[in-house]
Order: structure tokens, then C-alpha cells, then sequence
């Protein structure tokens, strides 16, 4: 399994043959607070948005698949369903599931960005973490983790309520995988669609 760091760029290959078919986890969890001196606890619940963007080469968005359009057109691209709490401890369970089957993707998408929306406006300065998990192939075993990349609560997130996590590109005709973390002014899918065409392509 590889660690990501922000900015690192992995093939998705094993054994020099691409992967066919993967899975994103991404993971979150709820705001915790502690009262008498951590005596009681109790947890805010977090709903944030997963959802992955399609772009052709020219900049055009092909497709967005997310709570609402759980599945793509030709079927490439599977969503697991909206999560509206996240966890109020550290697992190793993912809170939304994105299936995706590279050999079906659309051969106008260059590029597919995984990003996450706070519904509620939450920011990200006050998450505790959010992580992306690329699993082998279509079922989401935990096994078969191929890569994560964890991002922990920190000040400067203070009033972005969006995220955005990763990217999948074709170049050279293989799939490559970018963890970016990169907190946006965005407040919403369609301000973060806009936003990923104007300043990440």
C-alpha cells in the first residue's frame, strides 16, 4: 500500500499492467466536543459530498456523478450514496464508495477530479480528517488498498467548505492518480466545477 503525500503522483498499474477497475473511498469524520473537563462527549454530524467531475482535453465537463446522479451514462462510474454524519471515531470504513471502471470511461475524459462539499458549510478547519482510499478492483476490500492519502484538520482550512482531494488523468494513455488536498472557495459542485476548469486545467 502507498502512502500519498500532497502533490504525489502514482501510476495506477500493478506488475506493470493498469488496473481495470477501482474503487475511492473517501472517509470523514464528525466534529467531537468535550464538556467538564472531557468528562461527557458528544459529536456534530458532518455531511459532506462526495463527487467526481469528468473533463475532456478542451476543458468541457463531460459528466459529474454524486448524490444525486449516482450512476454514469454507460454505467463507468458507480456512487455508493449520500453519508450525512461521518464518524465519530478513526475506522477503517469508508463513509461514501465511488466505483470506477477505467476501460469504460468515455474516451473524450482526460481527466477526473474526486472532490468533497460541504453540505451544512461545515469547514474544514473544524473536521477532524478526511481521507481518500484507492482500492483493486470492483468489490472495495480493504486488502486490496493500492493507496490512501489522509488529510488532518488544520487552521488554515478556516472557511473553505470544499475540498478537493484528488485527480485521476490519462497520459500517455495510462491512468495516473494525484493526491492534492487543496481546500477551494467553493461552496457548492457547480462553484467547484467552475473553479477546477478555471484554475486546475
Amino acid at each position: 500500500m502507498i502512502n500519498l503525500t500532497k502533490n504525489s503522483r502514482i501510476s495506477l498499474e500493478k506488475n506493470g499492467s493498469q488496473l481495470k477497475e477501482i474503487s475511492i473511498g473517501l472517509d470523514w469524520g464528525s466534529i467531537q466536543h468535550s464538556y467538564l473537563f472531557g468528562l461527557l462527549k458528544d459529536s456534530t454530524a458532518v455531511d459532506l459530498d462526495g463527487s467526481v467531475s469528468l473533463f475532456a482535453g478542451d476543458k468541457q465537463e463531460i459528466e459529474t456523478v454524486y448524490f444525486h446522479n449516482l450512476k454514469s451514462r454507460g454505467g463507468a462510474i458507480k456512487h455508493s450514496g449520500d453519508d450525512r454524519v461521518g464518524d465519530s471515531s478513526a475506522d477503517n470504513k469508508d463513509n461514501e464508495i465511488i466505483y470506477i471502471n477505467l476501460e469504460q470511461i468515455n474516451p473524450k475524459v482526460t481527466s477526473i477530479f474526486i472532490y468533497l462539499n460541504s453540505y451544512k458549510q461545515q469547514d474544514f478547519a473544524s473536521i477532524p480528517y478526511a481521507k481518500i482510499k484507492i482500492v483493486e478492483g470492483k468489490n472495495h476490500n480493504p486488502q486490496q488498498t493500492f493507496a490512501t492519502y489522509n488529510i488532518a484538520s488544520d487552521e488554515t482550512y478556516s472557511g473553505y467548505v470544499s475540498m478537493i482531494m484528488g485527480k485521476i488523468e490519462k497520459l500517455n494513455n495510462n491512468w495516473t492518480f494525484t493526491a492534492l488536498g487543496d481546500p477551494i472557495k467553493a461552496k457548492n459542485i457547480k462553484e467547484t466545477v467552475m473553479l477546477i476548469q478555471d484554475r486546475y486545467m
